[in-house]
């Protein structure tokens, strides 16, 4: 069995083992992270062999760090992404790699429509119809997105909402009201297959699926860190939120919205804001 897991901003962890009477055998941790002293890294590979491929992410993190001596220093991992490398395995989780992508960038579309497609298009992968796709939204009209759970009679005065001509639509994803304004965001929608994610927890698989963002907006100067739970953040503020939907099918939706010019006295105006 193989599982790999690259630690947000950190280092990548690869595990291979094999599956012996419904334990670990023959496991061999290796990666590009840091490890001190040399001999922690075996002591890590003896904690793990035997351990029922049961175990809980949280009994495998435990086996690696009483393993570790009381000196070692890790850098770039833990023995939590140890153990998130391994559950993937286990459970035989996929590489972003192996699945040949759809990438949809499309003419402007109303908000109602962008909302409905990410409902669409995330049950298409979910049946097998659609193979795992990146859509970027394009719009000219802006609206408040609120999440599913939200009341609008609390989030938006409907007044100004209509005064400055932004419509309210629902996404079928929990979270907070956005409020987007055409001309000024980026928004996008990951719709993968839950093997992607699988062995994460929600905290991890936030991240994992923002980690190309990051790393996209690095590489054009702009000092982009992920924020728990699902905030992209720069030095001098938060500059994006994402937001997830699971479906019984197996399919996951993930779409950020972040936001490069906004009217934020407009903004203001719109939203109810303690």
């Amino acid at each position: 069995m193989h599982g790999e897991y690259k630690v947000p901003g950190g280092k990548l962890v690869v595990i291979d083992f094999d599956a012996e009477g419904g334990a670990l055998a023959n496991v061999r941790l290796a990666g590009d992270f840091f490890l001190e002293p040399d001999e922690a890294l075996e002591l890590v590979n003896a904690a793990l062999n035997g351990l029922s491929l049961e175990s809980t992410s949280e009994d495998i993190a435990r086996a690696v760090r009483d393993a570790l001596p009381a000196d070692s220093v890790l850098l770039g991992f833990s023995p939590e992404a140890v153990a998130v490398a391994v559950r993937r395995a286990i459970l035989g989780a996929r590489d972003w790699r192996e699945y040949d992508w759809q990438v949809i960038q499309h003419g402007p579309l109303s908000p109602m429509t962008q909302v409905a497609l990410d409902q669409v298009l995330t049950e298409e992968v979910g049946a097998g119809h659609r193979p795992p796709t990146l859509r970027f939204w394009e719009w000219d009209e802006s609206a408040v997105v609120l999440g599913s759970f939200q009341s609008v009679k609390n989030e938006v005065d409907l007044e100004n909402a209509e005064k400055y001509g932004v419509q309210v639509v629902r996404r079928i994803s929990g979270g907070g009201a956005m409020f987007m304004e055409a001309g000024s965001i980026v928004t996008y929608s990951l719709y993968v297959p839950a093997e992607l994610v699988a062995g994460m927890s929600f905290t991890e698989s936030y991240s994992f699926l923002d980690e190309w963002v990051l790393e996209a907006l690095t590489s054009i100067g702009i000092e982009a860190s992920y924020e728990p739970l699902n905030d992209i953040a720069s030095p001098q503020g938060k500059i994006g939120g994402a937001a997830q939907k699971r479906l019984s099918s197996g399919a996951v939706l993930h779409h950020a919205t972040l936001s490069y010019d906004i009217d934020a006295e407009k903004m203001v105006q719109v939203l109810r804001i303690g």
